[in-house]
């Protein structure tokens, strides 16, 4: 009898661990799906540029919470973009002052050149997003919707 709860036990244990295995990489796999998702890709093949932003939730909040297309205009968002791209650049020169982990990669972003509205809308938007989700703040604005 002893042997018999011995058997029961330990299958109960490999039952155990085999569900968390399925569970644990069922939620890798909803993580990755998730990551696909809330990838915005922006590109412009004449002007030779690329803007990847991979960030969880930023999707669903620019479809959701930001300001429409038009409300803005491209101007204003340039000089916003602007000032946020010159504060970003500078923290991810300084990883021992600011999170490398927020602050990756630095921003290619030239005043001079036209990138149109689409990008330009979601890059301002972004920022807005990246601030209000971290609580940081880019420069001398308050985030705002």
């Amino acid at each position: 009898m002893k042997t018999v709860a011995s058997i029961i036990i330990i299958f109960f244990f490999i039952i155990g661990c085999n569900t968390t295995k399925t569970t644990a990489s069922h939620k890798n796999e909803e993580l990755e799906n998730e990551k696909l998702g809330d990838t915005v890709r922006i590109s412009n093949d004449e002007l030779e540029y690329e803007i990847i932003i991979i960030e969880p939730g930023f999707n669903s909040w620019l479809a959701s919470t930001a300001r429409p297309e038009g409300f803005y205009s491209q101007q204003y968002m340039e000089t916003r973009n602007y000032q946020y791209v010159i504060e970003w650049n500078q923290r991810v020169l300084q990883p021992q002052r600011y999170n490398p982990n927020l602050y990756e990669l630095q921003i290619d972003y030239q005043p001079n050149i036209d990138y149109g509205y689409d990008v330009n809308y979601k890059l301002y938007n972004y920022f807005i997003y990246f601030q209000l989700t971290y609580n940081q703040r880019l420069g001398p604005f308050l985030p705002r919707i």
